[in-house]
């Protein structure tokens, strides 16, 4: 019983080490639908800046003009891209940036709180990329028009009725056509990433036209992604309250390169780990949502888009519909509320929260109330381990006091094993009648780690994909608990200034790792040794095993471990005294 007792804990250490480990050795690895074709003979749809064709009236599709797609202004710098064409500037708090006149695009957008990396001094985020640049990236809205109908191109010039976006100012963009529309997009952002597009058609002629607004954004180029299997990174969003995650590649070999969606309301669009760009179509309305993959030049392009179904405009009137660009950082709370404000569904699972969702966003929630109650998130996961560690006290508790009867019976277990040899059959029938006599339970040792697994993994998942975690000091030389701890002793702690080859990385270990180890050690300890030998040995290991494996993690993770670590032990060793049991097994000495 004794033996099978250490097999079951040495199976549940192991398996969270290949759990860990998993991701490591396994990691995951504009051209839209045709008009009928009669609108197809009167006029062909506005093309995307790529070449695309935009979306028509009724969803089908239609191939590029010319039956390829345009290749980029490969080369061209990012700020020669955007003085090639007029622009209204945008300002908030959280954005800088400008919309190109010139299609009527979002394709220059910063993030003012974000940088590269934790130097003061490193580059903000460039979220968005000019359309006539080497690696566009942007958003635009417009109309598929039905027969008869001038619709703005790509190429239009907008008129602006101001010079800059402000929270505190609207802007209109205008353009009217030969055969009296006016098209109208009337532009809102809020002090953070949520710009309000409401797209306005004006009939003026004698007699009604058909127009359907569409969404679109186009990314040129496959970014590079980390390939975890934890973490997912490509085109995404809530179709019919359905979460819908699809990888570049599995976009690349879907047949035809596309996927298609009918729902009402949601939101799609393209997400790295901490960033998002994506579109909120009108929630009460019908649409069809597209991912698309496509060449444009030797690079792949990417789209999303929504198209709204055909919308009749009589003479003299107008019509409208309003739909959302969220383009920003992923702060969750900021997701929570707009999707309360704008009943935008389920747009936390922006967020990649994972399986466990309902484990993980609660301990991301209660750790992001502690930050603001203590102002350190690496003090907020120590407040939230202690909480964790009272919660589950009485269950903790009298696991301890099981592993200290068996401590207690320690010198007993050995005389039974020198009496009966290499008998194991014997042996185990001794030690469960021992147990029975002494009712002990020999599998309430397993209790702490059972509680202890999904928390660690749950809280390793939110240090990993939440932009809260991203570059968040502790104290000291931990000036990010998403990163690894950047001190090793290959470096003597910081003391010597060498850059570290990749390959000796893994041995490269930092102060917390260590710390870490010595607490598992430690409380190692106060656990009831195995009898068997090679068990023995095996369980010696496994601080030094955890050392390396962790080092590579978090550093907040592994603070997070050492510290539980901590509190288990003094628990642990409070219960050993008042029970006089020994370190090292059997009754301590008065």
């Amino acid at each position: 019983m004794q033996q099978d007792n250490r097999n079951l804990w040495l199976a549940i250490v192991l398996s969270v080490a290949i759990l860990i480990g998993w991701q490591f050795v396994f990691p995951d690895s504009g051209f839209i639908p045709p008009p009928p074709e009669e609108t197809q003979q009167a006029q062909q749809p506005a093309p995307g800046a790529d070449g695309a064709a935009a979306p028509s009236a009724d969803g089908a599709a239609i191939a590029p003009p010319g039956g390829a797609v345009i290749p980029g202004a490969a080369g061209v710098s990012r700020e020669a891209a955007l003085e090639a064409a007029p622009r209204v500037a945008i300002e908030t708090p959280a954005l800088t940036g400008s919309i190109n006149l010139r299609g009527a695009r979002f394709d220059d957008l910063t993030l003012k709180n974000y940088r590269e990396t934790v130097e003061e001094d490193s580059a903000l985020i460039d979220l968005l990329h000019p359309a006539n640049g080497a690696k566009p990236y942007y958003a635009e809205f417009g109309w598929a028009a039905g027969a008869g109908i001038e619709a703005p191109t790509p190429q239009t010039v907008w008129e602006a009725d101001r010079s800059r976006l402000t929270p505190e100012t609207p802007v209109t963009l205008s353009w009217t056509n030969s055969t009296g529309q006016t098209f109208e997009q009337v532009l809102q952002i809020d002090r953070n990433y949520l710009i309000t597009v409401t797209q306005r058609v004006v009939n003026r002629s004698d007699a009604p036209v058909s127009v359907s607004p569409y969404g679109l954004i186009s990314r040129t180029g496959t970014p590079d992604v980390l390939g975890f299997y934890i973490l997912h990174e490509g085109l995404i969003g809530v179709l019919q309250e359905g979460l819908e995650e699809i990888d570049y590649d599995d976009l690349r070999d879907a047949p035809n390169r596309r996927e298609t969606f009918e729902t009402t309301g949601g939101w799609m669009g393209i997400t790295d780990k901490y960033w998002l760009v994506t579109l909120v179509p009108d929630q009460s309305l019908p649409v069809d949502a597209r991912y698309i993959a496509a060449k444009r030049g030797d690079e792949d392009l990417y789209q999303v888009d929504f198209l709204t179904g055909a919308q009749a405009v009589p003479a003299g009137a107008s019509v409208e519909r309003t739909s959302r660009l969220f383009a920003g950082a992923k702060e969750t709370t900021l997701l929570d509320r707009y999707s309360a404000e704008h009943g935008i569904v389920n747009f936390d699972l922006a967020v990649d929260f994972g399986w466990f969702y309902f484990l993980t966003k609660p301990i991301f929630l209660a750790i992001h109330w502690l930050n603001g109650i203590l102002g350190n998130f690496g003090l907020a996961i120590l407040a939230l381990t202690l909480a964790i560690k009272i919660l589950f006290f009485p269950l903790a508790n009298k696991s301890y006091k099981s592993m200290s009867k068996m401590k207690l019976l320690q010198p007993k277990m050995m005389e039974l094993k020198e009496r009966h040899g290499d008998d194991r059959v014997k042996m185990n029938q001794e030690l469960m009648e021992l147990y029975k006599k002494e009712k002990v339970n020999p599998l309430s040792g397993c209790l702490p780690i059972l509680v202890q697994i999904p928390v660690f993994f749950a809280l390793y998942k939110v240090l990993f994909v939440t932009i809260e975690m991203r570059h968040a000091p502790f104290f000291g030389w931990i000036h990010d608990l998403s990163a690894p701890d950047p001190l090793g002793v290959l470096t003597l702690f910081g003391l010597v200034d060498w850059q570290v080859p990749a390959l000796l990385a893994v041995v490269n270990i930092g102060l917390w790792p260590i710390i870490m180890g010595l607490s598992m050690y430690l409380q190692q300890k106060l656990n009831p040794a195995p009898t068997d030998p090679i068990q023995q040995k095996v369980f010696m290991l496994m601080p030094i095993m955890f050392t390396f494996l962790l080092a590579q993690f978090p550093a907040g993770l592994v603070i997070y471990w050492a510290w539980n670590n901590s509190l288990s032990i003094a628990q642990q060793y409070v219960i050993m005294r008042r029970m006089g049991v020994a370190i090292g097994g059997g009754k301590a000495a008065t």
